[in-house]
């Protein structure tokens, strides 16, 4: 019987560059393969020369998991990389759907730093208490339970942070999101956004729910909606976790 190849899914961080950890930076190296979005592969091509790079565009993951099977039974060891966590919004649940039918392909994931804990590095300490992340990509999602999951995260004080905040055709989710979340949250709710975590160009604003509901963001922004505790402490947007009152 011929060896088989095992599959990795890796999380590259925010930004694939000092946030990649050492696990995945092992991974890489070692596989001959690594398949993934374009503009993922883009992020690490020149870091892992001589490898073969194999990529679908956006809304092709399956075909994208497919090409990473193929070269598994070949015996090849593949890298499907993930921005971030390939387990939070990434390929790693796809990949064991798929390989339900592959049994004789290995599996791992490798874990990343997502883009909340990366970009709530970068504001200082917002998710100090419980929060919930929330995309506000309606593509695989219908807008209704994204609503749904908006009102219930608010209405319990979560702090949230949001991802796919905005696009081309959806220019004004955030502010029907931040419309919502006024329900529960005061207009003065202290607010973050983080653009480009861990790349080049990054930067930070702290704002108020009623600034963030007009500002226009992109796809590679990641936004942080505090809870009634949370506060602006000098440059740094902070939750506090209650340990002074223990």
């Amino acid at each position: 019987m011929d060896k088989k190849g095992k599959i990795y899914a890796v999380g590259l961080g925010p930004g694939a560059g000092e946030q990649l950890t050492f696990a995945a930076r092992e991974v890489l190296e070692r596989c001959p393969v690594i398949v993934g979005y374009p503009v993922y592969l883009d992020l690490i091509r020149q870091q892992f020369p001589g490898k073969q790079f194999l990529s679908t565009p956006m809304r092709q993951e399956a075909a994208r998991c497919k090409m990473a099977f193929e070269e598994a039974q070949k015996g090849l060891d593949v890298a499907m990389v993930c921005s971030g966590d390939a387990g939070v919004y990434g390929m790693a649940g796809l990949l064991y759907e798929m390989g339900a039918g592959c049994p004789e392909i290995k599996l791992e994931i490798v874990p990343g730093i997502t883009a909340a804990t990366g970009g709530a590095a970068v504001l200082g300490a917002p998710l100090m208490n419980d929060f919930a992340v929330i995309s506000l990509s309606d593509l695989l999602t219908p807008w209704e339970k994204i609503e749904q999951r908006l009102l219930a995260a608010a209405s319990a004080d979560f702090v949230i942070c949001l991802y796919n905040p905005s696009s081309k055709k959806r220019k004004d989710y955030l502010e029907k999101a931040c419309r919502l979340l006024m329900r529960y949250r005061a207009p003065d709710t202290v607010c973050g956004i983080v653009r480009n975590i861990g790349r080049d160009g990054q930067e930070k604003q702290i704002l108020t729910l009623e600034e963030l509901s007009r500002k226009e963001v992109d796809m590679f922004t990641t936004v942080y909606v505090g809870n009634s505790q949370t506060k602006q402490l000098g440059q740094a947007m902070v939750t506090p976790r209650g340990y002074r009152n223990v």
